[in-house]
């Protein structure tokens, strides 16, 4: 993660710009439209820029779609301060509610229901909570590879928050209270290495 950082910060001002602007009028006709509906000239004409500069940047819209996710998603990172955290229960369990509500919004916000967006989520968020959970694990200890533990945790993590997006019961649970139930459940994947005894003497 500190590497893709870093190597953003190197990215000229003028090359920012212009994919930001790409990005915000991507994240606009997501808003109205299906994905599968959008193409590169609609989002040309909305960030009012040419197919040449668009295709400087990202070689189709699925390339586009890849960085939006990743970079939104990195955003609700942040705004929590996960990615400068070191492993607990209290950041375990503020990741289990970023990720519920990521899906929620990326479904309250996307007039998409296509198959691709969904899965260009799943795999977007999974591999940022596996590298998360891997950077806490390194600092940590685990009793397995860290990475194996990771990714499960990640799976777990993922296919949770989307049940609980998907389901519709009246008194469903918030996020907070969904996150507080499978909690014991996500810790179980990270295999921690037991804390040492202290003697008390």
């Amino acid at each position: 993660m500190s590497s893709e950082n870093n190597e953003e910060t190197k990215i000229d001002p003028r090359v920012k710009r212009t994919q930001a602007l790409i990005q915000r009028s991507f994240g606009e006709l997501l808003a109205e439209k299906s994905f599968q509906s959008i193409t590169v000239q609609d989002i040309t004409q909305r960030a009012e820029i040419n197919r040449a500069t668009f295709y400087a940047h990202y070689s189709d819209k699925f390339a586009l779609l890849e960085s939006h996710i990743q970079q939104v998603f990195r955003q609700e990172l942040e705004k929590r301060t996960l990615q400068a955290c070191h492993y607990s229960e209290q950041n375990l369990h503020a990741l289990i509610v970023t990720v519920c509500d990521f899906i929620a919004q990326s479904h309250t916000h996307c007039k998409t229901s296509d198959s691709h967006f969904g899965l260009m989520v799943e795999q977007q968020v999974r591999k940022q909570i596996q590298e998360l959970l891997e950077l806490w694990l390194s600092k940590t200890g685990t009793e397995i590879e860290p990475q194996i533990a990771a990714t499960a945790a990640s799976w777990t993590i993922y296919g949770l928050a989307l049940q609980h997006d998907q389901d519709k019961n009246v008194n469903k649970l918030s996020a907070e209270q969904f996150a507080d139930q499978v909690l014991p459940l996500v810790r179980g994947n990270l295999h921690l290495r037991p804390l040492p005894l202290v003697r008390q003497t």
